[in-house]
């Protein structure tokens, strides 16, 4: 698979630059970002991964990417999200992503057993969302959520920490690329963002 002359999937084995990817108006999870989000799933070949406020499908992609012939579903509820999910689906040749046009948790319905779920967005429906994901995920399963307020990390930790059967573990992503700007270089701060997980105990 070719990509402007490069092989992504001989170069990239997690951490796809962000340029390689089509743009639009939606929100895109970094490169830095999704390296710390993929390192707390453990996604291994045959997985199922729901991404839930997959935005431009960025995560989706690295997710398929690793998870081989498993299914990557990627729900998202703009449209224009959902059509750059079909698209940088297609750019990286991955045929094994569903994208899924629709709010959580509605949207939810009908979809199988997974063994990670992401959670990027909620659309101000985060408690029932996890609630449906903990219907989902899988014995041993991963619920990762991205949170970018302090409200969304407060409300995120309350909902998990009430689950005692989950183990619950959290921390915060401050990144600053340097960026060179003709004889000198610039300090350029991403957005902080907290990552929490949760993972399903095992099976009996």
């Amino acid at each position: 698979m070719c990509i402007g002359g490069e092989s992504v999937s001989d170069d990239y084995s997690v951490g796809i630059p962000d340029d390689h990817f089509i743009r639009g108006h939606i929100p895109m999870t970094k490169q830095e970002i999704r390296v710390l989000v993929l390192s707390q799933a453990k996604i291994k070949s045959g997985h199922t991964v729901i991404d839930i406020g997959a935005g431009t499908g960025s995560l989706s992609v690295e997710a398929a990417l690793q998870s081989g012939t498993g299914k990557v579903y990627a729900v998202e509820r703009e449209p224009e999200g959902f059509e750059l999910i079909k698209r940088n689906a297609a750019k990286f040749g991955v045929a094994t992503i569903q994208p899924i046009l629709g709010d959580a948790p509605a949207a939810l319905a009908g979809l199988p057993q997974a063994d990670t779920i992401f959670v990027g967005g909620s659309g101000g429906h985060l408690q029932e969302i996890l609630a449906a994901a903990r219907q989902l995920i899988k014995p041993g399963g991963r619920i990762i959520v991205t949170a970018v307020t302090i409200e969304t990390l407060h409300n995120t930790l309350a909902d998990m920490e009430a689950q005692s059967a989950f183990q619950t573990e959290a921390f915060c992503a401050q990144i600053t690329r340097i960026n060179k700007l003709a004889s000198c270089h610039m300090l350029q701060a991403l957005n902080p963002i907290y990552i929490i997980t949760a993972i399903a105990p095992a099976a009996e």
